[in-house]
């Protein structure tokens, strides 16, 4: 029967060695994405496209219409499609191009490959934010004031964007191998993210709106979405390895 030392002394190179499989498939997906700027250009212009509508939609409200009272839910509709769109483009990249099947061929564990994918999605869906909520505020919020507080906003952002990214790339896993994988992923995706699109839109105006109990309705709403967030991602680490290999 092994020692304690011995058992220990083993797994800190378990341990090593998927931290540095994990960077590696991180690196890999972003530095294919650099070399083309594919997919977050696409994310981009979609998104440029949903202000533009917006914009088109608002007009005829007139200047009495108080955008602040659905900012936080036309901000987090344009982010949940332009997500979707971003994630399908990612595993199908990977699918095409037989990157997916040279995965499953290596000596790689298959929750280190989840968790390489929702990092590298997570990282590109926060560059999108980045781009789209100063561009957001500006058509929009210029000229009224954030009744709350501005960190509020993006910490929203962040904790909505981690079960995004998180359920998405299993749910896009999922889809990846049917035919109307676009529809599929769609079908799962909106209700399945119901809950935490509840959550973040709560927190997010909180921050735009303000209020005598917005500090309570913000924590609250953070709370939910961060438990949201704990509980989704534990089951896509357990199911991703009979996910993929299906």
């Amino acid at each position: 029967m092994p020692s304690a030392p011995a058992t220990a002394a083993k797994a800190r190179p378990a341990r090593k060695l998927s931290w540095r499989q994990f960077r590696a498939i991180l690196r890999k997906d972003i530095v294919m994405e650099l070399r083309t700027f594919e997919m977050l250009t696409s994310m981009g212009l979609y998104t440029l496209l949903t202000l533009a509508i917006y914009a088109i939609a608002l007009s005829a409200s007139g200047n009495g219409f108080d955008v602040r009272l659905i900012a936080a839910g036309l901000l987090w509709l344009a982010f949940i499609f332009t997500s979707m769109l971003g994630l399908n483009r990612s595993l199908v990249h990977e699918k095409d191009q037989g990157c997916l099947e040279a995965l499953l061929l290596s000596p790689v564990d298959r929750p280190v490959i989840f968790f390489a994918k929702a990092v590298g999605n997570l990282i590109f869906l926060l560059i999108v934010q980045v781009f789209t909520v100063p561009l957001f505020f500006l058509m929009f919020l210029s000229s009224h004031a954030i009744g709350g507080q501005f960190w509020m906003i993006p910490l929203s952002l962040l904790v909505g964007a981690v079960g995004v990214a998180g359920v998405g790339t299993l749910l896009a896993t999922i889809s990846v191998n049917t035919r109307g994988r676009d529809f599929i992923l769609a079908v799962l995706f909106v209700p399945l993210m119901y809950p935490l699109l509840l959550a973040a839109v709560g927190a997010t105006s909180a921050g735009v709106l303000g209020g005598q109990s917005y500090v309570a309705d913000f924590w609250r709403d953070m709370a939910l979405a961060g438990g949201y967030d704990v509980i989704m991602l534990l089951a896509a680490y357990g199911l991703y390895e009979f996910v993929i290999g299906a």
